[in-house]
């Protein structure tokens, strides 16, 4: 198979996973908007179904996510306005069938993770290349305030890690939306997720990081030919 097919195919598989999870929404939701390439797709979708009289406001999870919901027409919330989402729908750099994930490619954990952490029911849709076995080929992103990003890698060193400062392209270091930094983290495989976000959440200085456990309810995988739907075996917040 060529690039361009396997390109073509995770386009298509994005597409697929992406109309899935809006058959999970109803007029009158809140929801949340994730960030990311099929994130992207996905708030294409969703306008194109307000445009279509669908009623629903929305928290995005990104300026970029902001920028392209107001472009397109979709009402706007901020978390001064409601304190709960019904749902969210978001993607993943990796994600097993446990629903144990890694974000924050985008740079944008930090918002995802509080979205995430306010909504009923939060669905991850994936293309079939996100999916894994476990966790850890994806550099474990990791938010850190600017002041003290020096020692805060030393000090995730020990645990295990290489971590590398992200940079722009422009060669300067990669500023999030809440103005931190990311140390992007080579682990290896992970083998224990939560006892690694526990060590993490535990440091100080550590504003986020793109482990995401307990959190997501439903992931959408797309494949070539449909979708894969594995539901967590944890008991949803409430069942919409």
């Amino acid at each position: 198979m060529t690039s361009t097919s396997k390109s073509l195919d995770q386009s298509q598989e994005k597409r697929l996973a992406a109309a899935k999870s809006l058959e999970y929404v109803r007029d009158g939701m809140c929801l949340g908007l994730g960030s990311g390439s099929t994130a992207a797709i996905m708030v294409e979708m969703l306008a194109e179904r307000i445009r279509q009289g669908l009623k629903v406001r929305g928290i995005p999870s990104s300026e970029g996510t902001r920028t392209l919901a107001h472009r397109l027409g979709i009402p706007l919330l901020t978390f001064d306005e409601v304190t709960e989402l019904d749902l969210t729908i978001d993607g993943a750099d990796q994600a097993t069938d446990q629903l144990d994930l890694i974000k924050g490619g985008g740079g944008a954990l930090l918002r995802e993770k509080v979205v995430a952490s306010l909504s009923k029911r939060v669905i991850i849709i994936i293309d079939s290349t996100k999916r894994t076995n476990r966790l850890g080929a994806f550099p474990l992103p990791v938010e850190v305030v600017r002041f003290a990003w020096r020692p805060l890698s030393e000090r995730i060193r020990r645990l295990g890690a290489k971590p590398e400062l992200r940079m722009t392209s422009c060669g300067q270091p990669f500023v999030t939306d809440e103005g931190h930094y990311i140390l992007d983290c080579d682990f290896g495989v992970i083998e224990d997720p939560r006892a690694l976000a526990q060590e993490l959440n535990a440091s100080p200085g550590v504003m986020e990081h793109g482990l995401f456990v307990n959190l997501a309810d439903i992931l959408v995988v797309g494949r070539r030919g449909g979708v894969d739907v594995v539901e967590s075996p944890r008991r949803w917040r409430e069942r919409l």
